[in-house]
């Protein structure tokens, strides 16, 4: 079977410190959410194809908390947050850190989107308190990690 790549649309918010990031998927909600939620496929495609991800826990319902890490030759990038509301194949709003930079706490909506014939629009948009934060979280290379992990969840998906 082929797998096809949508194209991932990452736009900053003019107005507030947001970043929205919208994805359409050949999939069905119920397993794009799963995909999000799981941690044994979570580690399948989260991430640029050069990072190795391991998790210490991910604990995915409301009231849930994560914390896991990317590793890149030899060098380790952890990141954690909590869960604040978790609906099954329709939403997860959680909070984001990366903890090299543990002030820049983002808050993170994930809306999944059933269009029908299979297929899912996934919408996250990540707020950030200053526009400092956002433009340095986009320059810090996370749009081409969040490209690359969504072709590695297409491909996932396929199975």
């Amino acid at each position: 079977m082929t797998t096809s790549t949508h194209e991932t649309e990452i736009t900053a918010d003019p107005n507030v410190p947001l970043v929205r990031i919208t994805r359409e998927f050949d999939a069905p909600p119920e397993k794009v959410f799963r995909a999000h939620t799981d941690p044994e496929l979570v580690v399948q495609w989260l991430g640029p194809r050069s990072t190795k991800m391991r998790v210490d826990h991910y604990d995915c319902h409301t009231g849930g908390s994560y914390r896991y890490l990317h590793v890149s030759d030899g060098n380790e990038f952890g990141f954690h947050g909590c869960f604040h509301e978790v609906r099954p194949s329709e939403l997860i709003v959680q909070t984001f850190t990366f903890e090299g930079f543990p002030d820049g706490v983002a808050l993170e909506r994930l809306v999944f989107e059933d269009l029908g014939g299979g297929r899912t629009r996934l919408t996250a948009t990540s707020l950030v308190d200053s526009f400092e934060g956002r433009d340095a979280f986009l320059a810090s290379g996370m749009e081409d990690g969040v490209r690359e992990g969504y072709e590695r969840l297409d491909e996932l998906l396929v199975g």
